[in-house]
């Protein structure tokens, strides 16, 4: 009877503990996110740190990030449910958002302002002379495409009417196009536009200088992904919060990064792109209202609707607020 009693209770601790070690394992599993990226450029690159600095393990993430090109794709791919997490330009979210899409919602800013640039060789060397030529860009309705529009506009011309637009695919695949001649003129993101600068190319319009708000890299999910996981989407904030920390003050470590994944090593190219992009970088994520404001303003022109919508509607500030007020930001710079 005693044997059959303790052989029993030796059943039972043994479900119990096995039970307990299956919770255990369960609460250690680390959340799966899927995230898109929608170009291969340094603004675009705080994911590929994270990763490379533990940051996703840290906030117990499995996040995997896809590129596709263009905001407008990778808008479509989130709202079909392809991912949860979407690192892109603002133009194909403020667009679908005007259509109906209430859904999209932007938590957090990598960049407000467009650092796109104009490279060209040979006599092309003025904003006048970009008069009839053709100029390579990532996707039609893309970053790419909207700077060109304006930085045409800032010197008096109209795109629609005084250039030939070639979509290409992406920074690598236009600077490919450019030194294969398909192209005249190349839109050329950092660090890709100081690779063309060091081959002997040259700017015909510096982006930075003409300081153009615009929603040029942001975080975007969905209200109903925020609603359903926000722990999740709060834990990659806070990574992300981290590594843009590590962009402003680890130099060495993002150069590192960018080698391995832009396959680009030259330090001087390195220095180039990293000083003109940082000027302009989110230390603290801000999304502001005047970068989705200068979209809505551009859409209207071809959808009424657009004008009706104030661009504090697309924003959910909850991550970035929490952030502020729990002292997470004010400790986080305060390290060393």
């Amino acid at each position: 009877m005693k044997r059959m009693l303790s052989a029993k209770l030796g059943l039972v601790l043994a479900l119990l503990i096995g039970f307990n070690v299956g919770l255990l394992q369960a609460a250690a599993a680390p959340d799966k996110l899927v995230g898109i990226h929608s170009a291969r450029v340094m603004s675009q690159s705080l994911p590929w740190m994270a990763h490379e600095a533990g940051l996703f393990k840290k906030y117990n993430l499995d996040f995997s990030l896809v590129f596709i090109s263009s905001s407008g794709i990778v808008t479509a791919a989130l709202l079909g449910g392809d991912a949860e997490m979407t690192v892109t330009g603002g133009v194909g979210n403020v667009a679908a958002y005007i259509r109906g899409s209430n859904d999209i919602v932007f938590i957090g800013g990598i960049k407000n302002t467009m650092t796109q640039t104009l490279v060209a060789g040979g006599n092309i060397k003025k904003p006048e002379d970009l008069k009839g030529k053709k100029i390579g860009v990532s996707r039609i309705g893309g970053n790419s495409h909207y700077f060109t529009i304006q930085a045409l506009r800032r010197f008096g011309m109209d795109a629609t009417r005084d250039v030939q637009f070639i979509q290409t695919g992406g920074d690598p695949e236009t600077f490919a196009a450019f030194v294969t001649g398909a192209i005249d003129v190349a839109n050329l993101t950092p660090p890709t536009d100081a690779i063309a600068i060091a081959k002997g190319y040259h700017y015909v319009i510096y982006g930075p200088d003409l300081k153009i708000p615009y929603a040029a890299t942001a975080f975007v999910t969905k209200r109903s992904v925020i609603a359903k996981r926000p722990q999740v989407v709060g834990n990659f904030m806070r990574a992300m919060a981290e590594t843009a920390k590590l962009m402003h003050t680890d130099r060495d470590f993002v150069y590192k990064v960018l080698g391995k994944y832009l396959r680009v090593t030259d330090r001087g190219i390195l220095d180039s792109a990293y000083n003109a992009e940082i000027k302009v970088l989110e230390p603290r994520l801000a999304i502001k209202a005047e970068s989705l404001q200068a979209i809505l303003d551009e859409l209207a022109g071809n959808d009424a609707r657009a004008k009706k919508i104030k661009p504090q509607e697309l924003i959910d500030n909850r991550y970035l607020d929490e952030m502020d007020k729990s002292g997470f930001f004010d400790q986080l710079w305060a390290k060393k």
